[in-house]
């Protein structure tokens, strides 16, 4: 479905911005970008803002009109204040949008379009459209650069498709090190106790301080390494250093 949405910027006069719009577009998954008479385009600013996203950029299709950007769309969503002078459909909320246009691009394409940097879309540009969205924002500064924009919206239709059951979204998660055997932690704590009872650390033995000492630790669940660090430590500030090798192994 991310693939039938379609982003198109219209009469974009700073080639930067058409840059850092496909870096936003890429990071959310949307690869198809169209520009409506782009003020300067191709252009070495655009391709360097774009970073890792210049194929985007160097795959963007230059049209002359909105009408023909969007002539094979099922749906348009123009991204601009509400004009209540228009009788289109308006989305208030860009997830309720999003929701919207992932529907309707099962089986056809769909285009977000947005307008220029200073004066947006033109009333006739959004006749072209079959619906609004609006961003919510500041009322008193509600000014987005063009890439935020996209940035936004692009990244509500990411979430509206990731949390669909058809999507087949898998966050990668980190690789988790690997914990200690308790044969390795029991070592540890021993450690731990030679050292505090010879550095005359343990002073008040009714203060409990050994016991809570393990508990944090515990908490803090430190990997194999960790703990091998924390051994090697123990060893450097044992007095009158006993050569210990710090290994948890």
């Amino acid at each position: 479905m991310l693939s039938r949405i379609r982003i198109v910027l219209v009469q974009t006069f700073h080639p930067g911005n058409i840059g850092a719009a496909a870096r936003a577009m890429k990071t959310m998954g949307l690869s198809e970008l169209v520009l409506v008479n782009p003020r300067a385009f191709p252009d070495d600013e655009a391709t360097r803002m774009a970073a890792g996203a210049a194929d985007v950029v160097g795959n963007a299709r230059v049209v002359g009109a909105v009408d023909e950007a969007v002539a094979d769309c099922v749906q348009v969503i123009g991204a601009s204040a509400r004009l209540r002078s228009l009788p289109l459909p308006h989305f208030d909320e860009p997830d309720v949008m999003a929701k919207s246009a992932l529907d309707n691009a099962r089986g056809a394409p769909v285009a977000l379009v947005f307008g220029r940097e200073r004066s947006g879309l033109t009333a006739d540009e959004i006749r072209s459209c079959t619906h609004q969205v609006s961003i919510p924002a500041n009322p008193d500064y509600g000014i987005l650069n063009l890439a935020q924009a996209v940035q936004i919206l692009a990244y509500e239709l990411h979430r509206a498709w990731r949390t669909r059951e058809d999507s087949g979204f898998v966050y990668q998660l980190p690789t988790r090190a690997a914990l200690p055997t308790r044969e390795q932690f029991g070592h540890f704590q021993r450690h731990l106790h030679e050292v505090m009872e010879k550095s005359g650390f343990l002073t008040q033995p009714h203060a409990r301080t050994e016991a809570q000492l393990q508990a944090l630790f515990a908490r803090a669940e430190p990997s194999r390494r960790e703990l091998s660090l924390l051994r090697g430590l123990l060893s450097a500030l044992e007095p009158q250093n006993s050569g210990r090798s710090g290994k948890t192994d």
